[in-house]
């Protein structure tokens, strides 16, 4: 048995442009244009990397150095997002970077990735949906000064949320401060768990209705991030993104190297600004989405390098111009919340000296929109997952996956499990943890891919691109490398718990993967 046997590429691609299979019952259908793929991307690179990871990585590692956190993980971006561009146009399967991993560096390598994967995707939505859950309770209390109980008194309220109800709005392993001001531990998320259910069902009818509510929440929420930055950008405080008194021009963003008991903070290094890129990380990973529905893109030559380095221009430039603006209008050490931007809004709407009414007005539906956008990203991260366990269920690395529905077209048995996962992680997972495993996840797949593109250029030369990668081994070299970089500077318990993962992955893939593979069952028929 060959664990490092490769697929063939040429078998691959005609398997995925064959019209019969592609739409046949166990196929997927091709509905998706560079629009659709563009507002995919867009829908999940916008979400809890702007509306919530951003305020945590400024509070505890980056202070207003976070938009230098956003500038490194864009760049890291770039060199990943072209090499994306040319795998997904080149090999126009689902998959994402575990199909091309299986072509390039073989099986073994392949269900690495295909299970890292899964850390990226399926942790994601869990990861977005506690975000969910935090601006819900938001709303709630904007809706109680929108329309006050009694006398004006928000606590009487009919969208006051008593304790009972509080304790349902955290998982069990989280702090969560009452309406009487004891501390204590929630119970179960139980937003977090109904929003992964809806979202479920919406995958569940296909592709194409996925697609459509996807782009009218992505309209919403960049119309509210638009609106938060022109009200904002203004109001910039300079005492707030000059915190380093030692440093001059531009460079004084980033706050002093501080240690907190025996751990280093801040400054530019490990526990700084490099620690918070990997930790921003995860906002990035809307346009490996992308790839994940090139089998159900109409033409993916053409539309999938537009849909992923698109999606990924625009996000860079409104994370920037976010990050810039909420440490501007908000001191960095009041950051570490689980709503940051509606911190900032608050904030805004103070330095405006705007009427109450009005004010919470408009507070309450800047909140809306951000719930609106998160709900995209969950959306469009278990629209990934489900179809990461399509092709490695079609290889038969896994069993019942790659089953479709007869009349959705869609991978109806992993959006169960994967709804359902999710579902339950969310409602009890703790936020901080589970951000942290996705981004180091998603940073393995992308060394991956960067490698990929120049392992394939010298493997199958000949091999129709019709995209191609400028200057192929320095962008694929550049790209690994500094995604490895990124990946040193997370915390040692972050790798600790890659490394388990990884093993309970080896675990599955020993005891039924290698023996279920097609293609190990089909070279030892030869």
């Amino acid at each position: 048995m060959n664990l490092f046997a490769k697929k063939d590429l040429a078998a691959v691609i005609k398997e995925a442009t064959d019209p019969q299979i592609a739409e046949g019952h166990h196929g997927l259908k091709r509905s998706l244009g560079a629009f659709h793929l563009t507002m995919l991307g867009i829908g999940a690179i916008i979400g809890a990397g702007i509306f919530s990871l951003t305020g945590a990585a400024a509070a505890n590692y980056a202070g207003p150095g976070i938009v230098y956190s956003f500038v490194l993980g864009g760049i890291l971006c770039a060199f990943a997002g072209l090499c994306y561009a040319e795998l997904a146009s080149m090999i126009p399967v689902a998959g994402s970077a575990y199909a091309y991993s299986y072509t390039t560096m073989g099986e073994l390598i392949a269900w690495i990735i295909g299970w890292d994967l899964i850390l990226e995707y399926a942790f994601g939505a869990v990861v977005v949906s506690i975000a969910w859950s935090g601006y819900l309770v938001q709303v709630f209390e904007s809706l109680t000064h929108v329309f006050p109980g009694p006398g004006g008194d928000a606590t009487r309220s009919a969208f006051h949320l008593s304790d009972s109800i509080l304790l349902f709005t955290k998982g069990p392993f989280e702090e969560i401060t009452l309406a009487s001001g004891q501390t204590t531990h929630g119970l179960w998320n139980v937003p977090a768990t109904v929003v992964s259910i809806i979202c479920g069902a919406v995958l569940y009818r296909g592709i194409t209705e996925s697609a459509w509510v996807n782009n009218l929440i992505v309209v919403v929420k960049v119309i509210i991030v638009c609106v938060f930055i022109l009200l904002g950008i203004g109001l910039v405080l300079p005492e707030n993104l000059f915190v380093n008194a030692h440093a001059s021009g531009l460079m004084a963003l980033v706050p002093e190297p501080t240690m907190v008991d025996g751990e280093s903070h801040y400054g530019w290094g490990l526990g700084g600004v490099l620690t918070g890129a990997g930790v921003v990380f995860f906002a990035y990973i809307g346009f490996d989405a992308v790839s994940t529905t090139a089998q159900e893109a109409k033409n993916p030559q053409r539309d999938l390098p537009i849909g992923i380095l698109g999606s990924l221009v625009i996000c860079t430039v409104l994370y920037i111009l976010v990050a810039l603006t909420l440490t501007g209008v908000v001191h960095y050490s009041q950051l570490g919340v689980p709503a940051p931007i509606a911190v900032g809004i608050n904030r805004i709407v103070e330095l405006r000296g705007w009427d109450p009414t009005a004010a919470s007005t408009f507070t309450f539906f800047v909140k809306v929109g951000a719930i609106s956008g998160l709900t995209s990203v969950i959306l469009v991260m278990m629209l990934g997952q489900t179809r990461i366990f399509y092709a490695m269920a079609k290889d038969g690395l896994l069993p019942w996956f790659d089953k479709t529905h007869p009349s959705y077209k869609s991978p109806h048995i992993a959006t169960v499990v994967t709804g359902v996962f999710v579902a339950i992680a969310g409602g009890s997972m703790p936020m901080h943890l589970v951000g942290e495993l996705v981004s180091i996840g998603t940073l393995l797949a992308f060394v991956l891919v960067c490698l990929g593109v120049p392992i394939l250029r010298r493997t199958n030369p000949d091999q129709p691109r019709p995209f191609k990668v400028p200057a192929p081994w320095v962008i694929g070299v550049l790209g690994a490398l500094s995604c490895a970089y990124v990946m040193y500077g997370l915390p040692l318990d972050t790798w600790l718990r890659l490394l388990v993962w990884l093993v309970i992955g080896f675990v599955i893939y020993f005891t039924y993967g290698r023996h279920h593979s097609l293609l190990q069952k089909a070279q030892a028929a030869k």
